[in-house]
């Protein structure tokens, strides 16, 4: 097999589009096919981005660079990042949201409320990019065209990111899935909810249990945050932010896993949770399951009265890995449901999750 190709980050291409604007308007290059940027992986570590297009206006310059995202299945590949750049009479560098590109409008993320959802990271390779070229105050507008739409397809709007996409990355360089991303815009999620007042978080892997945290406790959309499969990163992250209490919520086809000691629940990182729920059926509980490949198979075999008994006991079972993985440090509930978002087993510790 093939190495899988890298790729750049939106942060990348808006800091090469950045520098051949520059360079358009002191006329280093009339029209610069491609430019050498500094990456932000450290150690002054440079690479060369092709420009697409570029055009000239009174007071500044555009170029555009198409984002290409290697091998992996990023949402933004293929997606023209364009700047434009002007002279500005006095101050450093200003950075502008356009088309495509949100504006930050909660507290808790990198970038404070009220200013373009253009990330640190960013914005220090961009302003390394155009002080290559020039020393003379400049804004900087960046515009993802249809990046509005693709938005929606995001955290951004979850994270109070409005309007359009976030311009990301750290190192410049995208690694073909890689989870750094996801578990950046988790932990994006957990310190809005922080920020937001909440010490009480309800983490899911996703829609299903968000939907059953929402039907059966009194939590409010910003205290539910979808951990995806990153659970224990977001537990050790929610102690650092000395989070008080979590309620864990969701199928047990992935929260059972957490029993196992299996704290990244993808597929690819985990082992299929029906034996071992199986198996503490009949060690614990003295009867024999259905013979399922899923955990839901064998759920819905149940008679409704072990089905419960069952699911509290792994509930109460995940509890304790919780407890021993934070160190003791946050009081644990857990809520399991069913591919329904019904709830069929829980164990709960009085607090505000009661309604």
């Amino acid at each position: 097999m093939s190495k899988l190709r890298t790729g750049y980050t939106t942060g990348a291409c808006s800091a090469a589009a950045a520098k051949a604007a520059a360079m358009i308007m002191a006329g280093k290059n009339h029209a610069p096919d491609e430019v050498a940027i500094t990456l932000g992986s450290g150690g002054g570590v440079k690479t060369v981005l092709p420009i697409a297009d570029y055009s000239v206006f009174d007071n500044g310059a555009r170029a555009s660079v198409i984002k290409d995202s290697g091998d992996d299945p990023d949402i933004t590949n293929g997606s023209r990042i364009v700047v434009d750049l002007f002279w500005e009479k006095d101050g450093d560098i200003v950075f502008e949201a356009g088309e495509g590109v949100g504006m930050v409008t909660k507290a808790g993320l990198s970038i404070k409320k009220g200013e373009p959802a253009i990330n640190p990271g960013p914005r220090k390779m961009i302003a390394e990019a155009v002080r290559e070229i020039t020393g003379r105050p400049v804004r900087v507008r960046i515009s993802i065209p249809g990046g509005e739409e693709l938005a929606q397809k995001t955290f951004n709007p979850k994270l109070g990111v409005i309007g359009g996409l976030s311009i990301l990355g750290t190192t410049g360089i995208v690694r073909p899935f890689s989870n750094e991303a996801v578990r950046e815009a988790i932990i994006c999620l957990l310190d809005v909810a922080v920020a937001g007042g909440y010490t009480d978080i309800v983490l899911t892997p996703g829609n299903i249990g968000a939907k059953a945290a929402g039907r059966y406790f009194n939590v409010a959309g910003e205290q539910i945050v979808e951990a995806g499969n990153e659970w224990g990163y977001v537990i050790e992250k929610a102690v650092d932010r000395n989070v008080r209490r979590l309620l864990l919520v969701g199928h047990p086809g992935k929260l059972a896993k957490l029993a196992m000691g299996q704290w990244n629940t993808h597929s690819k990182h985990s082992k299929s949770a029906a034996p071992y729920i199986a198996e503490v059926a009949k060690g614990e509980m003295g009867f024999t399951t259905v013979e399922s490949e899923t955990v839901e198979g064998i759920f819905e075999a149940m008679e409704p009265e072990k089905r419960k008994r069952l699911s509290d006991l792994i509930a109460i079972k995940i509890v304790g890995a919780v407890n021993e993985k934070s160190g003791g440090e946050i009081e644990t509930s857990v809520a399991l449901v069913n591919m329904k978002s019904e709830l069929i087993g829980s164990k709960l510790w009085s607090g505000p999750w009661i309604k």
